[in-house]
């Protein structure tokens, strides 16, 4: 059975080219528009990773990673962040959340800055899940 992928962005031309990098690659893909609808989408299909852009409406991937980080049901599943973002600003915003208290999260599997090349994605995929 191909290994299902949960691709959180609120993009939509992003969200085509990696529905497609997925599918071309054997992956099942899942889509979510923004991190609230995309935090309702892991509990429900229990993905077996996700790809979480940073900045997007309702919730923001930085938020929504720090949830699954946090929840002891969620926090096994693999997460590839892309991102207009830099790596060392979510990782700061990470940081920050913890100072109110909350537990520190893990960094995620791997960490890709928009634009990425299709073989890029997909190298990275595969290293993560086989």
């Amino acid at each position: 059975m191909a290994k299902r992928v949960l691709n959180v962005e609120d993009d939509p031309d992003i969200r085509t080219f990696v529905s497609t990098v997925l599918e071309e690659n054997g992956y099942t893909p899942i889509m979510a528009k923004d991190g609230e609808e995309g935090i309702k989408k892991v509990r429900e299909e229990k993905p077996d990773l996700i790809i979480l852009d940073i900045l997007m409406p309702k919730q923001s991937g930085i938020k929504m990673y720090h949830d699954l980080k946090t929840d002891d049901s969620l926090k096994s599943i693999p997460v590839v962040m892309l991102s207009g973002v830099s790596r060392r600003t979510f990782l700061r915003s990470q940081a920050a959340l913890t100072e109110f208290g909350d537990e520190t999260v893990p960094e995620p599997q791997a960490y890709l800055e928009k634009p990425v090349e299709p073989e890029d994605l997909a190298e990275t995929l595969k290293k993560i899940l086989g």
